[in-house]
């Protein structure tokens, strides 16, 4: 079988790249460069995919099993796919958000059949006209479609948590070192999807090849639900330190911190997100997610401790998360004392 990713090195397609390699997939990896030092049993096809005339020429001729796309996040770039792969590849596999989704949720359980409908975050309406787009070409033109709508997903490399900056989780983590308190958003009860990216690949390798995904959407995710409270006494735990949450209102923050926070939080992580895999496992028999959060968490901090090139400070967020403790603190102090 011959697979084509397109991105091919991030958080979720570098563990799916490495287990296809292993079930002996004929892999090329499209990108900009990094396939060759991350990736020596793949074919590094060094292109933008932006280039649409380029990457015509460097494909041409060529059939792909599968081609999975990773790095597209407008209608634009989807319209430039299916130009680029009508008639040269059997399945051609988007990977969406589940952060499309209905926000604020209305069941407790988010099914594929759910609406997408986020007014709080462009990035997830451009994925949900990206549907769209490819849905219309497997109605029209019948080019070969599945989409996959992962969820919060985490590698060795990061770690799951509820706000942090620019930088990633290394501004959260060295807080906790630090013994500083850490933002929460809200009380830190609403549940919560994790998926670690060595578990989610064998669904996504399970749903390459099957003829039964085909014009199809389907999420990816985890069983497991924790509260953000679980998640980051976990990461404390782990760190050996204790667990100093300063809760925050989400829409607080959001106002504050502007557009990018908006989308995160209010388009998904203040809400509740609880999957029902059903579907997955009727299309991929037998999958499931065997690793702990707190089993992923242990090997990913312990990766980030012994990686010095992922712990970049981040003076402006934590110098924000020292300003907004202090007002939450004042604000708990100013409240304290006082009766209806």
């Amino acid at each position: 079988m011959k697979a084509l990713l397109i991105g091919g090195t991030g958080t979720i397609s570098l563990a799916i790249s490495k287990r296809l390699l292993k079930l002996g997939w004929e892999l090329s990896i499209l990108n900009r460069g990094s396939a060759a030092a991350l990736l020596p049993g793949a074919e590094a096809i060094v292109a933008d995919i932006n280039d649409e005339r380029d990457v015509a020429q460097k494909l041409e001729g060529r059939y792909f099993d599968a081609v999975a796309e990773f790095i597209a996040f407008t209608p634009e770039q989807i319209e430039r796919d299916v130009r680029l792969f009508k008639g040269k590849c059997g399945q051609y596999i988007f990977i969406s958000s589940a952060s499309a989704y209905q926000k604020p949720p209305v069941a407790p359980y988010i099914t594929e059949s759910t609406p997408l409908h986020n007014p709080y975050w462009q990035y997830s309406r451009n994925k949900a006209l990206c549907e769209d787009v490819l849905l219309r070409a497997w109605r029209e033109e019948g080019f070969p479609v599945t989409i996959v709508r992962p969820s919060h997903t985490f590698s060795e490399r990061s770690l799951p948590l509820g706000i942090h900056g620019r930088n990633g989780a290394w501004g959260v983590i060295s807080r906790i070192l630090a013994e500083k308190p850490v933002l929460m958003p809200g009380d830190g009860t609403s549940l919560w999807t994790v998926t670690w990216a060595e578990d989610f690949a064998p669904g996504f390798i399970g749903l390459m090849g099957n003829p039964h995904a085909l014009g199809q959407a389907v999420h990816i995710t985890s069983d497991e639900a924790l509260t953000w409270n679980q998640i980051h006494k976990t990461a404390c735990d782990i760190l050996g330190k204790p667990f100093l949450p300063c809760y925050v209102p989400s829409t607080m923050l959001a106002k504050v911190a502007g557009a990018d926070w908006e989308g995160a939080l209010l388009g998904d992580k203040a809400n509740c997100a609880l999957f029902d895999t059903s579907k997955l496992k009727g299309l991929v028999p037998g999958f499931t997610c065997p690793t702990r959060f707190d089993q992923a968490a242990r090997i990913s901090l312990e990766y980030i401790l012994s990686h010095p090139e992922l712990q970049k400070p981040d003076p402006a967020f934590d110098a924000f998360s020292d300003e907004a403790a202090r007002v939450m603190q004042k604000a708990q102090e100013a409240l304290t004392g006082m009766s209806l």
